[in-house]
């Protein structure tokens, strides 16, 4: 996170309203709150809470979803991480066991060392069709926030060998890492050379349907399909436009996806915790439909 942004979530905490409707939403994850809810927990008049929503939305702190006549807020954990970390990482000159207590605060049942280092980093490999786009967005927008608790990967069944320019644009622009960024098959995954994926998501409905190669390890799957940014016609503004929608999306899913306690839960519940975040704002088809 960089200091604009970190402004900006600031401003949008800094009015009382705001911060219970955040922190309320928080201690609601993963499930979220529908508006009306909400409006009566705060206690103030639906149409007041839709503005300061609004704002937190507009800062990157809460995202909604309908769900039947209702739509359902949740914290971006995601971006709290983030903004947490832009305050503290540099705490006690690096050294985090200086700064036990803080790390105590948040998670009494656990030591500073734990809290700063988690014991296991999951491999996440995105799928798509030419692994141009999408999956090269996901790829980069969980390297940078997964908190070193997830490795990211991506590949294509049928990849075109280059990286479309407007998503490494995106990237640059948003300030997420582009370095190491290449168009390749998902063949380099499935050798006995290649490393174990835990997880494996599908991006396009063309890979979903397609018949997979044998991935080591078993991993957990899901398909997180969007429209693909790359089929947009126009100007360069509408295709760059396109890219953005799609960066939006996918950093939508990957924050709430970072969020999720995955060693925690059994396999049945965080099946269906990935199956909710691929229906999530902007979803194509299920994987079962493609």
């Amino acid at each position: 996170m960089d200091e604009i942004s970190a402004l900006s979530a600031f401003a949008a905490l800094s009015q009382a309203t705001r911060l219970q409707t955040f922190r309320l939403l928080v201690s609601s994850e993963p499930e979220g709150v529908a508006a009306g809810e909400l409006a009566r927990l705060i206690g103030v008049p639906q149409n007041t809470l839709s503005t300061h929503l609004s704002i937190l939305a507009n800062a990157g702190l809460v995202h909604g979803a309908r769900h039947s006549r209702s739509i359902v807020y949740r914290a971006d954990v995601g971006r709290l991480r983030e903004l947490a970390l832009f305050l503290v990482k540099d705490c006690c000159g690096g050294r985090p066991d200086l700064c036990a207590p803080f790390f105590a605060d948040l998670s009494p049942s656990c030591s500073a060392q734990e809290a700063a280092m988690p014991d296991r980093v999951f491999n996440v490999l995105f799928l798509c069709t030419g692994n141009t786009a999408r999956s090269i967005l996901a790829e980069k927008i969980l390297a940078k926030v997964g908190g070193g608790k997830f490795r990211a990967f991506s590949a294509g069944s049928h990849p075109k060998g280059v990286v479309n320019p407007f998503a490494l644009k995106v990237l640059e622009d948003a300030g997420y890492p582009t370095d190491g960024a290449r168009s390749k098959s998902w063949d380099e995954f499935a050798g006995p050379e290649a490393p174990d994926m835990d997880f494996v998501f599908t991006v396009c409905d063309n890979a979903a349907g397609e018949a997979c190669p044998h991935w080591p390890g078993q991993p957990m799957t899901a398909h997180w399909g969007i429209e693909d940014p790359a089929a947009v016609d126009g100007s360069d503004i509408d295709k760059e436009r396109a890219f953005v929608t799609a960066f939006r999306y996918l950093k939508n899913r990957i924050s709430a996806f970072a969020a999720i306690p995955v060693e925690r839960l059994d396999r049945m519940t965080l099946a269906a915790r990935l199956d909710e975040i691929g229906q999530m704002e902007g979803a194509t088809k299920t994987k079962s439909e493609a």
